[in-house]
């Protein structure tokens, strides 16, 4: 949705009927014409909802309030205090702990009532040990600036002046995003590495080390704050703290979206950051450069990588002013051809071209011997690099994933200082080689290698020297799909394999379309102690699966497209002799997935002595998809499994696991696995598949009340039975009912409130004419394949938004539908579609409320005279 209106319809529809709660925090706009706009949706909610809004402007309290502003006290001397001891950390066992704190409190008077001053001070503070320093603090004259003067607050302007310079110029340079910007730290420790704001590291350390210790002494310092969006290692800036980078980095860094007038920007400009997701940055950003011949900064930000800039631009132009450059980043634009000229940007060091249409790069691109780092993610038309990439022997990151590359460029092993490479594809010839890795030991992060079918022989993937390259923590290894007429020397394969072993703190492991019988005996080895992930898949010619119950960290396994393997045995958790005293296997596994195995046949169980040494004790998910011929049993007893999956296993006839704590079941498709004491009360979400199961389910509830359940989906039961007490559980909220002719549809005697969902397929063919029970909350409703439905009632389910009707050939008519609906859509209904594209007015008054009506794939059209 790229529109006002799209979206607030979705909004709308979303919040019909229901209490709602929506904080707005931090809140600056002050247009009451956009807060009457924003507002509308919103008048669709039930009585009773509450917006809240958070600002620091009186004026937007004055137009968004309709009770009295509440506004927040600062906080009292003790709790700044409190707050400021907390991140000063005082030395304990320092002689002058007493003296400290009596500055430290005069400090804190200092603060005025502000948490962030107080959290910022003590973080300066922490590492300062002596009262003279502390007193230098105290005593400083920054404190008599007027904050009117520059809006700064006093004592964060503090906290910059006693910043280390190097500090300083990259707390600056991070004003060039706007205002609760999420900061990738290894974005921003490229960039400041392009603009040489990182000092040179001491001996055995490394240029990016020295940015992160950056990042870990800004954040120290309260200038960073950890996001909280969920991605590792992404940062964000307090508004105050963006203000006051804004301040420091005044007319040298410019946010050009945020500019009124780019004609008067000053000369001085040397860092631009543009924004294409607002129409006018572009052009402006283009205007700005034809008088900032000395730009060194040309970077864009908010660019989404699943979304291109549809202006093009011209880039020869461009780059003819901006020769200066040791940024550039265009990033999603629609760029097809990268001019020549780029080639004598000589100062670029980063440059970041991804999710572009470019399908070569000029050999031009040699010529940028700073070049450090080179971004080309997602171009997926882009098939060639340039042929002398050896050229530029400053390069640190080079990432071409999601690319259309179909070899690389020849000695990649010049490439010294190479610290990231994200895909390597292996070619037939030595130049271009995998034998090239290993002259590039210092790689970090993770590594795809593809079409490692061009690797001839194990003397070739011994040169790669993978167990050298101790920095990589995950490892992509690919064989490209191949004929089943192709053939394979696997002992060859094995012994490719067998050289490619990485080194034993490796953490993720990927191996896909290995063409071996056999895996060397590194892969599951227990020496692999960090190892918390491993995929094996598409290793269509392997007949064993290789032992890895005794990798000790392993947290998630899948194993996929082994169309050889009949029997997973003993082996599969035996050890590899390394230990006298092996653990219990798959000890740490938490996540297990079985995928797309047509000929495997049987699980055979593993014989222990007691349950201390019971296979699977932490295993929580348990998947088994499209193995058609599994037969055998399943882990009898797993104590930790929360989710249980088993989906088109149509030969499984074993009894399920005894899993006490299990929250999810779902059995799809036509096999007849058996429940057995599994205790309902415990589950959220069970979907189970013919008569014995559902049967089991119905008998099990009569006993027992599942009090958590809130999901239940049935299916192939032919069986006449009722829900018990001719009632839902309480707790559920979405139910679905499939191929279940003969399941009696509960008519509840009393509201039930929870459920919010409801699809019933080619089931509870009894009911001819069906007014619906009481569902006051149900929202979607599906009613699918009733060849006898002939009306249908549903007066009782007031906040009903959506209603599917599909295959019901005798119904004519719906009658009081409620006024929530949003969406009506039928397919398959002749009688009922046919009276509603002629308005019938014994149908239409029922329906003409509804906003969006569809038959057959139609959009029924409203008119002024219906």
């Amino acid at each position: 949705m790229n529109d006002l209106d799209s979206v607030q319809q979705r909004l709308r529809t979303e919040v019909t009927g229901k209490r709602i709660l929506v904080v707005l925090d931090d809140m600056w706009t002050i247009h009451y014409d956009d807060w009457k706009t924003f507002l509308g949706p919103f008048q669709c909610g039930s009585q009773g909802g509450k917006i809240l809004v958070t600002t620091r402007i009186d004026t937007v309290a004055s137009m968004v309030k309709t009770i009295p502003a509440h506004n927040l006290s600062l906080l009292d001397v003790e709790q700044c205090w409190l707050v400021f001891a907390n991140h000063a950390f005082f030395p304990t066992e320092s002689r002058d702990r007493l003296a400290l704190e009596k500055i430290g409190r005069k400090i804190v008077e200092k603060c005025k009532g502000l948490p962030l001053a107080a959290q910022s001070l003590g973080g300066l503070l922490r590492t300062k040990d002596k009262a003279s320093q502390w007193e230098d603090v105290l005593v400083s004259e920054i404190w008599e600036f007027s904050e009117d003067e520059c809006r700064i607050l006093p004592a964060l302007r503090i906290s910059y002046h006693y910043l280390p310079s190097h500090l300083k110029r990259c707390f600056v340079y991070c004003s060039l995003y706007p205002k609760d910007y999420v900061l990738s730290s290894h974005e921003l420790v490229s960039l400041w590495m392009a603009e040489d704001l990182l000092q040179q590291p001491e001996s055995g350390s490394i240029l990016e080390e020295v940015g992160y210790k950056y990042l870990n002494d800004l954040a120290a310092r309260s200038f960073f704050q950890p996001s909280k969006n969920g991605y590792e290692d992404s940062f964000v800036m307090h508004d105050l703290m963006h203000d006051l980078a804004t301040f420091y980095g005044k007319k040298f860094f410019v946010r050009i979206s945020e500019h009124e007038n780019v004609g008067q920007h000053d000369t001085k400009t040397r860092h631009l950051s543009y924004d294409v997701n607002d129409s006018n940055s572009v052009p402006k950003m283009l205007e700005a450069c034809e008088s900032s011949s000395h730009v060194r900064t040309l970077f864009r930000i908010k660019a989404d990588l699943y979304r291109q800039h549809k202006l093009g631009i011209d880039l020869g132009r461009l780059l003819a002013q901006l020769k200066r450059l040791r940024v550039l980043s265009f990033k999603s634009f629609k760029i097809d051809i990268l001019p020549d000229s780029i080639g004598e940007l000589i100062h670029l060091r980063y440059l970041n071209l991804s999710n572009t249409l470019v399908v070569t790069l000029p050999e031009s691109l040699n010529n940028l011997y700073n070049l450090q780092t080179l971004k080309l993610r997602s171009c997926r038309k882009l098939k060639k690099l340039p042929s002398n990439m050896q050229n530029l022997v400053n390069l640190r990151h080079l990432d071409v994933f999601d690319t259309g590359l179909e070899e690389m460029p020849k000695k990649m092993s010049k490439l010294k200082d190479l610290q990231f490479l994200s895909d390597y594809i292996a070619g037939k010839h030595e130049e271009n080689g995998i034998g090239e890795l290993g002259e590039l030991p210092h790689l970090h992060g993770s590594l795809w290698i593809k079409k490692l079918e061009n690797v001839k022989n194990s003397g070739e993937a011994s040169n790669a020297r993978m167990d050298e390259k101790i920095q990589l923590n995950a490892l992509y290894l690919r064989w490209s799909s191949f004929e089943e007429s192709e053939v394979c020397d696997s002992q060859s394969e094995k012994d490719v394999l067998d050289k490619l072993r990485p080194h034993k703190d490796l953490k993720k492991l990927f191996i896909w379309g290995y063409r071996g019988t056999m895996f060397p005996d590194w892969v599951g080895q227990s020496s692999y102690h960090n190892m918390t992930k491993l995929e094996l898949t598409g290793c269509r010619n392997c007949w064993v699966i290789p032992s890895l119950g005794q990798l000790p960290s392993l947290e998630m396994l899948i194993i996929e497209e082994f169309e050889k393997v009949k029997k997973i045995g003993g082996s599969f958790y035996k050890g590899d002799g390394t230990h006298q005293h092996q653990e219990a296997p798959f000890r740490s596994l938490k996540s297990l997935e079985f995928r797309h195995m047509g000929w495997w046949e049987e699980w055979e169980s593993y014989e222990c002595d007691d349950d201390n040494h019971a296979p699977f004790p932490k295993l929580e998910e348990l998947r088994i998809y499209n193995c058609p011929k599994l037969r055998g049993d399943l882990p009898t007893f797993l104590p930790s499994l929360k989710s249980l999956w088993i989906k088109e296993c149509e030969e499984i006839g074993c009894y399920l696991p005894r899993a006490p704590i299990l929250r999810k079941l779902r059995i799809d498709g036509k096999q007849e696995a058996r429940m057995r004491d599994q205790p309902l009360s415990m589950l959220e979400t069970l979907v189970i598949n013919g008569e014995q199961q559902v049967e089991y389910v119905f008998e099990a509830m009569t006993h027992t009340q599942p009090t958590s359940l809130s999901c239940l989906g049935i299916s192939e039961c032919s069986s006449a039975i009722s829900f018990p007490g001719d009632a839902l559980p309480p707790s559920l909220k979405q139910l679905g009912i499939y191929n279940c002719k003969n399941v009696e549809f509960p008519m509840q005697h009393q509201q039930h409130h929870s459920l919010q969902r409801l699809q019933i397929h080619n089931s509870c063919h009894s009911l001819i004419s069906f007014a619906f029970p009481a569902f006051p909350n149900l929202k979607y409703l599906t009613i699918a394949i009733r060849e006898n439905l002939t009306s249908l009632e549903l007066s009782q389910s007031q906040s009903l938004q959506e209603l599917w009707i599909v295959e019901c050939p005798k119904l004519e008519n719906i009658i009081r539908l409620p006024a929530s609906l949003t969406q009506l859509r039928i397919y398959g209904c002749p009688l009922l579609g046919e009276g509603i594209e002629r308005k019938d007015p014994h149908i239409w008054p029922s329906i003409s409320h509804i906003p969006h009506i569809e038959v057959d794939g139609t959009w029924i059209e409203f008119d002024s005279t219906s």
